[in-house]
């Protein structure tokens, strides 16, 4: 299964992710987005990553 990452130094804290999907994001510290759970539903990810209009999420390396 695929993990997506965010990159706190690019997110705005626009929320947009979590409200996609919010089983795997959520705004945490200092309002910014983080990774939750595990992404069961690799399309609604993909559409959180391509929601963000900072890019700052995508998919986790697997190494």
């Amino acid at each position: 299964m695929k993990k997506p990452k965010v990159n706190k130094d690019l997110c705005i804290g626009c929320g947009l992710c979590e409200s996609i999907y919010p089983k795997v994001f959520k705004l945490g510290e200092n309002f910014k987005s983080e990774v939750i759970g595990e992404c069961e539903d690799e399309q609604k990810c993909q559409e959180a990553i391509d929601s963000c209009p900072v890019s700052a999420i995508s998919w986790k390396d697997k190494n």
